[in-house]
């Protein structure tokens, strides 16, 4: 919606305004609210927390929280409340908002919860909570909004303690609007974080600790260095032809960024691609891992002339 329009704007403090208009400088923003039941809850959340919106027994969206402060005035002129009804006074705008199809089991069990809890309003996960869900669904803050967010101060009274990430969960309550996504925020492809979960597994039985780096093209899926040196693994949900050019593609892009010199490409697949898709990555010395079991993967590796000519390439 645009809260520069004047049915909104009057409502906004000139502080709230301004710092609307810091994140959000078109003037339109996305909106959610909270009843004064959910103050304590919502005490530790601050500009840049991951927020979780659920409904239908899974997380549809996720997003990003902008601005957030108390204003009832603001929140009943956005959800006008029923005969008797709570006002939602607390309001966060959300830099970005991208679907998700993330189950409630899926997510309980990243929580560590029983796989039958709901997510019936207000919850604010912190800590190491908060990273389980960050990091098993793969979700990435945007590196931009990291940058701006020393630079976009809120007004001293709307200050509050930032936790290491803290993830709020609640049902979907918005206005319909149209609204530009940033693309600041990034969720994997369920599919393809499940993928990474399970061949990580794999790595952390081998002894091998994998991670992630961020780079101008993107943010790698796997990025393991040991003794074997840096190998960096991209992973793709399907292994049809599509699906193994880009995984070539973003490997090319993201390999000169390597923070140590990439020694090995790898895409990894739920299954063996075909046998010329195969021969396309070993053209460019990237490795085939495809899934051949649960928990198990093969490799089937690049020559080596192809990827010792490759390597000058991928640290260009």
């Amino acid at each position: 919606m645009n809260f520069t329009d004047g049915r909104y704007s009057e409502a906004l403090t000139t502080q709230q305004e301004t710092w609307l208009l810091e994140l959000h400088p078109d003037g339109m923003a996305r909106f959610w609210g909270a009843t004064p039941s959910h103050d304590k809850k919502m005490q530790g959340v601050a500009t840049g927390d991951v927020v979780l919106f659920t409904g239908e027994n899974r997380v549809r969206a996720v997003g990003e929280v902008g601005a957030v402060f108390r204003n009832r005035d603001l929140a009943d002129r956005l959800w006008p409340p029923s005969e008797d009804g709570k006002s939602w006074h607390t309001v966060y705008s959300v830099l970005d908002l991208t679907d998700a199809a993330i189950p409630y089991a899926d997510l309980n069990m990243a929580i560590g919860y029983k796989s039958a809890h709901n997510f019936p309003g207000q919850m604010v996960l912190t800590d190491e909570k908060a990273r389980s869900v960050l990091e098993e669904f793969m979700i990435t803050p945007g590196t931009e909004w990291s940058r701006r967010s020393r630079d976009v101060v809120p007004p001293a009274d709307e200050q509050t303690r930032h936790a290491t990430r803290t993830a709020a969960l609640e049902e979907q309550r918005t206005r319909q609007t149209s609204y530009s996504r940033s693309k600041r925020l990034i969720i994997v492809n369920r599919h393809e974080s499940s993928l990474v979960r399970e061949f990580r597994q794999q790595l952390l039985a081998e002894g091998r600790a994998a991670g992630r780096f961020y780079c101008p093209g993107g943010i790698s899926d796997l990025y393991v260095t040991d003794d074997n040196g840096a190998e960096l693994i991209e992973a793709k949900s399907n292994s049809g032809h599509r699906y193994v050019r880009e995984a070539l593609g973003q490997l090319l892009d993201y390999a000169p960024h390597s923070p140590q010199g990439a020694d090995r490409l790898s895409a990894l697949f739920p299954d063996r691609p075909a046998a010329e898709d195969i021969a396309l990555l070993h053209r460019y010395g990237v490795d085939c891992v495809h899934r051949v079991a649960p928990g198990l993967f093969a490799r089937v590796p690049a020559p080596r002339g192809c990827r010792d000519r490759m390597r000058q390439m991928w640290s260009a």
